[in-house]
């Protein structure tokens, strides 16, 4: 498909894949526009440019006509790791299920020694909702358990979206907790962490890592959060539910940041250490509470501000242990990078669907939203490049809104 959406010029390369009556379908993330992938017919009315693509072995071949004056380049190439660092490997049995869960194999008998030892994560049976699995995540205190069940439930959701029996959503059937627990950690207030210095000791650059692996341990539980909190929202005037792409997309960010933790918490251990060591703060669960009351406020504060700000300092963070010749830390930041610029999309996706819905302006919402919810001004400098792949123009952010209360920036 051409890359970029002959709306508007989105780049569809940051588009999600979602199955509609049998066919695959992405959706551009500025204005979520859907196009059929195979024949780049749009339920809007407009056309995008598909070529037939055929994988040859290590090769993928691209058949598009030659004419004069057209060529054809590739946009992109983004090798971001899917593997999540789990460090007990999932029962067998749960990991047959994924692969046969269009086949409805069950799975409950045989998985109940796991369930009932204490040392081992504990998996829902397979009458459970998406809601039912996103309260036993959130509930799930040990990080390593944590990670394991969200990592699962993705792939488990995913398998069945394929299917004929689909994971049932659940929606208002189970309520999440008022904030998820942790195990014991020693825990500050946001403006008492200690400093981590500029990443030329050992010391500073584990202190950096450990602040962004409790980060992303936050950030699992705040995209689980938003899936069942919100299952039950409907659009303004004309009532439309949350599509179960949605859901889907969320549980992708949640996979996501549970794989950053794997990773982080990797990295700290080969450096010596291990998570829990440091302090510890629940800034963005703050976020979280403020915006518990309006899916509107929540994508804006978390998704638009929080993750976008992500995209600001991470590549400063990155020069920091580039110079301090820490390769392996380096490819892990530019895996989380990547990611983030998508999870920024994903945001900007959904909030650009309810305005479409409630026929509003989704950057004056964003722009209330930032006033009422979040306590000082959205900080350069910005990563204009990155938020723009992400579908942040500068009127999101330029010029930011002078906020009124809320949630302090960290």
């Amino acid at each position: 498909m051409e890359a970029e959406c002959p709306h508007a010029g989105g780049p569809m390369a940051d588009s999600s894949v979602d199955i509609e009556d049998s066919a695959y379908v992405v959706s551009c993330p500025w204005h979520a526009y859907d196009f059929n992938v195979e024949t780049g017919e749009s339920s809007v009315g407009i056309k995008a440019c598909t070529f037939p693509v055929d994988v040859r072995g290590e090769f993928v071949a691209l058949d598009f006509p030659v004419e004069d004056g057209v060529s054809v380049g590739l946009a992109s190439v983004d090798p971001v790791s899917e593997k999540v660092k789990l460090k007990h490997p999932r029962p067998a049995e749960k990991t047959a299920a994924i692969t046969t869960a269009m086949a409805s194999v069950s799975i409950s008998e045989s998985a109940s020694e796991s369930r009932e030892d204490p040392g081992l994560a504990k998996y829902l049976g397979d009458d459970a909702t998406l809601c039912d699995w996103a309260a036993h995540v959130l509930n799930t205190a040990n990080p390593e358990h944590k990670i394991e069940l969200t990592t699962h439930l993705f792939s488990i959701f995913t398998a069945r979206e394929a299917s004929d029996s689909p994971m049932p959503l659940g929606r208002g059937t189970v309520a999440p907790p008022d904030q998820p627990p942790r195990e014991k950690m020693e825990t500050v207030d946001p403006g008492h962490m200690p400093k981590a210095g500029r990443g030329g000791t050992l010391k500073s650059r584990i202190a950096m890592l450990h602040a962004l692996a409790n980060i992303e341990l936050w950030a699992i539980d705040l995209a689980i959060d938003i899936c069942i909190r919100f299952a039950t929202f409907q659009t303004e005037g004309t009532s439309q539910e949350l599509p179960r792409a949605f859901f889907y997309d969320w549980l992708k960010v949640a996979n996501d940041e549970a794989k950053h933790f794997s990773l982080l918490r990797t990295r700290l251990e080969e450096m010596g250490s291990s998570f829990g060591s440091l302090p510890v703060h629940h800034s963005l669960w703050l976020s979280a509470t403020e915006t518990a009351y309006d899916l509107r406020a929540r994508i804006s504060i978390i998704a638009l501000v929080h993750e976008a700000r992500g995209l600001d300092v991470n590549p400063m963070t990155i020069e920091k242990f580039r110079k301090a010749g820490d390769g392996e830390s380096v490819a892990t930041l530019e895996i989380i990078h990547n990611d983030e610029i998508t999870h920024v999309t994903t945001g900007h996706r959904w909030l650009t669907w309810i305005c479409a819905q409630e026929g509003t302006d989704p950057v004056q919402v964003f722009r209330s939203n930032v006033q009422r919810h979040f306590k000082g001004p959205i900080r350069g400098p910005f990563n204009e490049e990155a938020r723009l792949q992400a579908g942040m123009d500068k009127r999101y952010y330029e010029n930011s809104c002078v906020p009124s209360a809320g949630i302090a920036a960290s």
